[in-house]
C-alpha cells in the first residue's frame, strides 16, 4: 500500500449490478467486501464519495418491456439506488467507517438533499458520501449523476466499477476479439462510440478535465491498486 496514492479525492461509481452477487437484491457479502475496500481507501487517506446505482433493484430502461413508460420506470431507479444508499450507509457505519447519504430529491425523514458545501466539509472530516437518486430526473443515467457530484466536489478522478476489466473495442462477452485499451482520451471515446459511458457524462468530465478509470470491481482489492497508481482498467483522460 502507498503512503503517496495517485488521487487525493475520488468519486467512486459503483454499479447496482455488483451489489447484487448472485441474485437479485442485497448480497450481504458484496457489502461486506465494498466496506473493506473502503477501509482500504480511507487507510491510504483518500476521501471518498459514492454514487450508487440501482441495477440489482430495478432498471428504468427494463421498465419499458413490462409497459411501465420510461420516465416512471427512471423514477423508481431512483428510488432503487436510494434503497442501495441507505443499505450501504448502514454496512458502512456497521464497521465503524463514518457515512452520510445525500440525495437528489426530496425525502423528509429519510435521507437529506444534495448540498455540495455540506458533502465537501463531511468528505474533509473523513466521512464517507453516498449520493443517492441520480441526477433527480428521468432520462440521465447514474453515469452522468457521478460526472455531476465528481464535478461538484471537486474529486481528482471519477472510479467507475463494472462488471468488465476495463474499456474494451466491442463487448467482450460476445467478442473474443475484442481489444482492451490501457489509455483513451476523450475524443476517441466519443469518436469510436465506445459504451463506456453515456456522451452527457463523458462529456461534463472532458469539459471539466475530471480523469476516469473503468476497472472491474468484482476483482477484490483491485480499487486499492487504482489508488496506488499501478496498472489496472482504462484512464480516461483529456
Amino acid at each position: 500500500m502507498t503512503t503517496n496514492p495517485r488521487y487525493n479525492r475520488v468519486l467512486w461509481k459503483l454499479s447496482g449490478e455488483i451489489l447484487r452477487g448472485q441474485a437479485a437484491g442485497f448480497d450481504p457479502a458484496v457489502f461486506d467486501r465494498v466496506a473493506a475496500e473502503v477501509k482500504e481507501v480511507q487507510a491510504r487517506g483518500v476521501e471518498l464519495a459514492v454514487v450508487i446505482g440501482g441495477g440489482n433493484i430495478f432498471r428504468g430502461a427494463a421498465g419499458e418491456k413490462t409497459g411501465i413508460d420510461r420516465g416512471t420506470g427512471d423514477q423508481i431507479g431512483m428510488l432503487a439506488t436510494v434503497a442501495n444508499g441507505l443499505a450501504l450507509r448502514a454496512v458502512l457505519q456497521g464497521h465503524d467507517i463514518a457515512a452520510r447519504t445525500q440525495s437528489a430529491i426530496a425525502i423528509p425523514g429519510v435521507v437529506p438533499l444534495f448540498d455540495a458545501p455540506t458533502a465537501i466539509g463531511a468528505l474533509e472530516n473523513g466521512e464517507v458520501v453516498i449520493f443517492v437518486a441520480g441526477t433527480g430526473n428521468p432520462y440521465f443515467t447514474t453515469d452522468t449523476a457521478a460526472a455531476l457530484r465528481g464535478v461538484q466536489v471537486h474529486a481528482d478522478a471519477l472510479i467507475k466499477g463494472t462488471k468488465v476489466d476495463g474499456v474494451y473495442s466491442a463487448d467482450p462477452e460476445t467478442n473474443p476479439d475484442a481489444e482492451i485499451f490501457d489509455s483513451l482520451t476523450y475524443q476517441e471515446v466519443l469518436a469510436r462510440g465506445l459504451g463506456v459511458m453515456d456522451l452527457s457524462a463523458a462529456a461534463l468530465c472532458a469539459s471539466q478535465g475530471l480523469e476516469v478509470v473503468v476497472y472491474n470491481a468484482r476483482t477484490e482489492g483491485t480499487l486499492g491498486r487504482v489508488l496506488d497508481g499501478q496498472k489496472v482498467g482504462t484512464i480516461i483522460h483529456a
